[in-house]
């Protein structure tokens, strides 16, 4: 998240969450954390918002009734009265105390902020942020001894890893807040964290859409289209390299007209049409065949469609287009395969 320079944090507190299956302990603070220094209130403010993306929303969700959601009763509770903070992290953290059961869990430092001029959008608003400090990580501290310095060494938190966080935005309480998760720790306890814990979903909407879209894009064309239609490399970063050309300079997406464009030949539109549906159900998606193109997920996704063709370990061949002008070839005296490129000026 950017721009969280004016935010205000307004209350920290901390409870120790245990895993009960290792007999570890709840343990509840009574107070919120002191916060007359500023640099110590600015580091925190960094370290809980900078890793969010606030594009990538969630809402809470319950299969019965929204309200019947545990931290969105709790964190409702505290935005309709402040005063209740201490006592609604209470709640907050026994609940989280009862989900930590797996035994990947670790006992942790469970923080919950209260935070006021949080930017959204053109306006801004309240949010609560629960954050998990799982990982610690061993640091050098140098001290005075006498006329002599000495080094001893502490384990604390990185303040630049952020391991788990859910920010909720005062906005659409109706519809079960807009909500944005992290997650940079083990993947196998995700299910606990988002769907136990938090039991959020993603939000549907054009961010959502293109990020999923540009994600079963990538996979078809590095995965199932080399193993249907034996594509070499090229071919494959040809084909990249037209997904992300029409994810940006389009203001929607259509299916029919992005396999026109990008794909071209019947049978290969054929073999992703069938994959949509098969990463629709594996995934547990829908990704529409229309909706407008959001920038900001094709700016994500770019960073992750490769144009390198990598050769042995002597030649990085970047190709950022004109397929035409790259062709591929084997030379029986060599015993080796060659690409012959051809290019007007050289720099």
């Amino acid at each position: 998240m950017t721009n969280i320079n004016d935010v205000q944090l307004e209350q920290v507190i901390i409870h120790k969450v245990g895993n009960p299956t290792r007999g570890e302990e709840l343990k509840l603070s009574t107070n919120p954390l002191t916060l007359n220094d500023e640099i110590v209130r600015g580091m925190l403010t960094k370290y809980f918002l900078s890793p969010f993306n606030e594009h990538e929303q969630y809402q809470f969700t319950h299969l019965s009734s929204l309200e019947l959601n545990e931290v969105y009763q709790y964190v409702t509770g505290i935005f309709d009265d402040t005063k209740s903070f201490v006592a609604q992290s209470a709640l907050l953290a026994s609940f989280l105390y009862n989900k930590s059961t797996h035994a990947r869990v670790k006992e942790v430092e469970l923080y919950i902020a209260r935070f006021s001029q949080v930017p959204f959008g053109t306006e801004y608003v309240d949010a609560i942020g629960l954050f998990k400090s799982e990982t610690k990580e061993t640091f050098l501290k140098v001290f005075p001894h006498g006329q002599s310095w000495e080094v001893i060494a502490e384990d604390g938190v990185n303040i630049n890893k952020l391991d788990k966080g859910c920010l909720i935005f005062k906005k659409n309480r109706e519809e079960g807040y807009v909500v944005c998760v992290v997650d940079n720790t083990n993947k196998q306890d995700t299910q606990y964290w988002v769907n136990d814990f938090l039991q959020v979903t993603r939000t549907s909407n054009s961010y959502h859409h293109t990020d999923a879209a540009l994600g079963m894009c990538k996979l078809f064309i590095s995965n199932e289209l080399n193993e249907k239609f034996e594509v070499n490399k090229a071919d494959q970063i040809d084909y990249l390299n037209k997904s992300i050309e029409y994810f940006s300079t389009k203001e929607s997406f259509d299916l029919n007209e992005f396999a026109t464009e990008v794909l071209h030949h019947p049978e290969v539109i054929d073999s992703f049409t069938q994959y949509k549906q098969q990463y629709e159900v594996a995934r547990q998606v829908n990704i529409e065949d229309t909706f407008d193109i959001h920038l900001a997920a094709v700016k994500k996704q770019q960073r992750v469609f490769k144009s390198v063709l990598k050769l042995d370990k002597n030649f990085h061949i970047y190709i950022h287009g004109r397929r035409d002008l790259i062709e591929k070839g084997y030379d029986e005296m060599s015993g080796k395969h060659f690409y012959k490129i051809f290019f007007d000026e050289e720099s």
